[in-house]
This record gives structure tokens, sequence and C-alpha cells, in this order.
């Protein structure tokens, strides 16, 4: 039976409840984890060779930026000939000319001197395995090179030689520029100014240019703003 009291009562708690703020219910909230980007599996032509009188080792995966991979794209010097090769130091790019309508680039990596010299060279001749014979100027600046100097008749080829496997060499009015392009690049410094060298490739890119290249062509060092403040890797 109901009493007066306990209506009112009930009455009261009625009143408190409807003025009481409901309990929100609980909300999980999920973080989205950020994807990784997905870089694709390096192209076949990049593995180990095997074939050469010294191994080369395959470029590492996830190292090489894939814009500096070997591939073919549009020609942007159609009036060049087969066999013209364009260096451009800023891009980090060389560019071999194949038709009007195509070219096959590379990612290199470029020295002090790739950036020093521009102009339209020669290519004389090329060299697989080469020795490298120190010039004079690099020794007075590196003693500890002397025994690898022209009169002692330079660095034998193999591991350890800065032209890697390739080198191809560049003269101007039948004077030697002292400008190279070789081999020996590290993936890790495609794309950046290196401390020293002129224009270095991957060994695999360099003997794939090595074999394409046309004697007498001409090589385009296209002009570079000089690379102050981008920091050398070594």
């Amino acid at each position: 039976m109901f009493t007066r009291r306990r209506l009112l009562a009930g009455a009261a708690f009625a009143a408190v409840s409807a003025c009481a703020r409901p309990t929100p219910p609980t909300v999980t909230r999920t973080v989205p984890v950020p994807l990784r980007p997905q870089v694709p599996p390096l192209p076949a032509f990049y593995g180990a060779i095997l074939d050469e009188p010294f191994e080369i080792p395959a470029v590492p995966e996830g190292v090489l930026d894939p814009q500096y991979w070997r591939q073919e794209v549009p020609n942007m010097w159609p009036d060049k000939p087969r066999g013209t090769i364009v260096i451009d130091p800023d891009a980090a790019l060389l560019h071999f000319i194949e038709t009007p309508q195509t070219a096959t680039r590379y990612g290199v990596s470029v020295g002090a001197a790739g950036f020093d010299w521009q102009g339209t060279a020669r290519l004389q001749f090329r060299r697989a395995w080469p020795r490298w014979h120190v010039p004079d100027t690099m020794i007075a600046r590196k003693p500890e090179l002397a025994p690898y100097s022209v009169a002692n008749g330079g660095m034998d080829a193999g591991p350890g030689n800065p032209l890697g496997a390739r080198a191809l060499y560049l003269f101007q009015n039948g004077i030697d520029t002292l400008y190279r392009i070789h081999g020996d690049a590290s993936a890790r410094e495609l794309g950046h100014a290196v401390s020293s060298g002129c224009i270095r490739m991957l060994n695999q890119d360099v003997i794939h240019l090595y074999d394409r290249a046309i004697h007498g062509a001409d090589v385009i060092v296209l002009p570079s703003i000089k690379p102050a403040g981008l920091g050398a890797l070594y």
C-alpha cells in the first residue's frame, strides 16, 4: 500500500533523476596506423653478377630510390644522335640517347670533379676493370695515394679500386679532361653529392652503359649550380 510519505519520496527521486546527466557510453577509438610506402622489388638486373673477373654483389633491397633505377624514358634531346650521353649533375642523372623518342636513364652520384667541369667532350675510350692512375693533383692532397700514381703504375683492378667494373674516358680537343664516368657507386649514395670522383654509377649500370656506348660519341655535361650546402656523403 502506497502511503503519502512513499509517494512524496518517489516524486523527489524522480525529480533528481530527471536533472542528472546520463552517463555517456564508453567509446573506443581506433588510432589509424600509418602505412609504410610500398617499395617495389628491385629489377632482376640489379642482382649479383658472377661471370665477371671479380664478383659484383647484388644491390640491397629497399636502399635504392626507384627514381634512380635504370629505366627507359622519353628522349628530351631528340636532335642528338644515338649514343650521345647527357649528364645532369644537379639531378644526378645520366641519359643515353637510344632513338629520337627514347633514352635510357641511369641514376648517378656526383663527386667534386663532376660539378667542376661542363661542356661537350668526346668518348675517347673505355676500359673494363680499369687500373686507377691517381693524378698528381690528388696525390698533393692525399700523399698516401702516391703508390698508385701514374709513375708507379696505378692501382690494380678489383675490389677497392674506386673506378669499379668499367670506366669511360672523356677528351676535349684531343686532351684528356680527367673526367670519368665509372662504376663502384654504392646504392645509398646515388642521387647525392660525394666528396671525390666524377660520375659514379652502380657497377650493374656502368656495365650496361659500357656495352652500349659508342666510340667518339658526344658526352654533354650540363652546367651545374654549385652544390653549396648539399653536403657530401664522403
